[in-house]
């Protein structure tokens, strides 16, 4: 039997565990407060910073600009060193030219800020590089000089990705002038060839392990949301198989009224090979190319129930009238679970207006295979390879074919359940008042499989850009309001995983003690 002394001291024990506990709480409530709150009254500053990032064309694209890359990296160097982050501007190889030149590839970022063993690492990754853009190409706006219209920031490299690299920043910055102790240890990975390939950067990366070495998480924020207004995360991207089909018959091009009709026509063959690729429902009609495709689980097709999925909305963002299908599950398991292959182009073959009656000695045909879980590069090569030889046999034609696979990218997948994925539908919910959707990318994003694979760590895609938002096309643009949203997600995201990794640790702890 307890004595009334010991009962009491427990009583009073659990009072002062509860009052701390409510202290406390009430103290992360101030700390997200003033956090929000001088982000709220600091975005004209933060848009500023951004109208003048916008404003250097760092296409990656074209090998006269590589000087303005470099002005990018060179201008993102010293945001981090203004916020007393260790920045070390890592060279990179060369890239070799068509022209057999070899030209100096723009420079890499590893920055460290804050070195305290007892919290945990976060390290960002982000590009600041951008895909070309003029203003004949279509833009309404001026494309390198950031505009705001009707809420949103229209500007190249606005949301791809300048505009996330700097929420980033921002997020850092905010931290640093209210003397709030920022909860963890960050490091940013920014590169300057993204949009070109990444030239260089997974050497980089292996020659730099111990940079991740002491790395808990990698946050990568280079997606959009699926919806305009729905904020998600991403825990999945397809990989991407790229192909050159050659066809090469005579020593010259040959006039069609002359000679069409008694020789083999390289651009013929071509046709027939490409046209037996795929079907009209978007079937890829190579023979074994689904056979590793993973099985889809009754856990996994679960996760697309709550998805919020507006398919008028969907149709206006792409610019068509129709799908290949007509229901939300349909058209997100062929957009992210399934493998789809696209015709993209005809190299030799005469394409300017007007017609030219001429018969191309040489033509080349390109296409892509979008590859998800657990399809393998090698078996993929090796399938279409053996197709387009038995199509082409069938032909009986005495050109030569050349079939080549020109770049390949794993897909890669996430685990959902890592605390950073936790800690960051926590953010979400805390800043924008929804749990976010649970989403995989269509396109390939390699570095994400990279950095896994390499560094053995936790990879999280944390998106702040719309649906919207039209990377790469002549309307690119971030929403004021998400830019803005994005940089109080990411700070409340360095709280709550602050928070969950030490609640991690101290269970964990107890279970070893236990």
């Amino acid at each position: 039997m307890r004595s009334p002394a010991i009962v009491e001291i427990f009583h009073i024990f659990l009072i002062m565990l509860i009052l701390d506990e409510s202290k406390s709480s009430v103290l992360e409530e101030q700390t997200f407060q003033k956090i929000f709150e001088y982000i709220d009254s600091h975005q004209d500053q933060f848009v500023k910073t951004l109208k003048d990032w916008v404003a250097v064309e760092s296409d990656s694209i074209q090998p006269e600009l590589r000087k303005e890359i470099i002005r990018m990296i060179e201008k993102a160097a010293k945001h981090l060193e203004d916020l007393g982050a260790t920045v070390k501007v890592a060279e990179i190889s060369t890239q070799q030219q068509l022209d057999g030149q070899n030209i100096p590839l723009p420079p890499a970022i590893l920055a460290n800020l804050k070195k305290d063993p007892a919290k945990p690492t976060v390290c960002f990754y982000g590009h600041v590089d951008v895909m070309p853009a003029k203003k004949a190409d279509g833009w309404e706006t001026e494309p390198y000089n950031l505009t705001e219209i009707s809420g949103n920031l229209y500007g190249r490299g606005a949301s791809d990705n300048k505009g996330p690299v700097l929420a980033w920043i921002n997020t850092v910055a905010t931290f640093k002038e209210l003397n709030i102790d920022i909860p963890v240890n960050i490091k940013f990975l920014l590169e300057g060839m993204e949009e070109a390939g990444s030239l260089g950067l997974e050497e980089l990366i292996k020659e730099n392990k111990a940079f991740f070495s002491d790395v808990d998480y990698i946050v990568i924020s280079d997606n959009t949301w699926l919806s305009n207004n729905k904020p998600a995360l991403t825990y999945g991207t397809r990989g991407n198989a790229c192909f050159a089909v050659k066809v090469e018959g005579g020593e010259k091009d040959l006039h069609s009224g002359a000679l069409g009709g008694i020789v083999h026509e390289p651009m013929a063959d071509l046709i027939a090979l490409l046209d037996s690729l795929v079907n009209s429902s978007g079937y890829i009609l190579i023979p074994g190319i689904y056979d590793n495709v993973a099985p889809l689980t009754h856990e996994e097709r679960k996760l697309y129930e709550p998805i919020t999925f507006n398919l008028s909305e969907y149709k206006d963002n792409v610019g068509v009238k129709t799908f290949l299908y007509n229901n939300k599950d349909e058209i997100l398991l062929h957009l992210w679970r399934f493998p789809s292959l696209s015709i993209h182009g005809i190299e030799g073959a005469f394409h300017e207006s007007g017609i030219k009656t001429v018969i191309p000695s040489r033509v080349i045909g390109k296409f892509s295979i979008r590859q998800v879980p657990h399809m393998n590069l090698t078996a993929v090569e090796s399938q279409v390879k053996q197709h387009l030889e038995d199509i082409f046999s069938r032909r009986k034609s005495p050109n030569k074919l050349t079939v080549s696979m020109q770049m390949g990218a794993m897909p890669w997948i996430a685990n959902i359940n890592d605390l950073q994925y936790k800690a960051a539908g926590k953010a979400i919910k805390r800043v924008f008042g929804k749990d976010p959707d649970m989403i995989r990318d269509g396109s390939t994003i390699p570095i994400a499989r990279m950095l896994q694979d390499i560094t053995k760590k936790s990879v999280m895609m944390f998106p702040i850009g719309a649906a919207d938002d039209g990377e790469h096309s002549q309307k690119e643009k971030i929403s004021r309001s998400n830019y803005i949203n994005g940089t109080k997600v990411f700070a409340a995201f360095l709280l709550e995983i602050s928070k969950l990794h030490g609640e991690s640790l101290e269970t964990s702890n107890l279970k070893t003690v236990t």
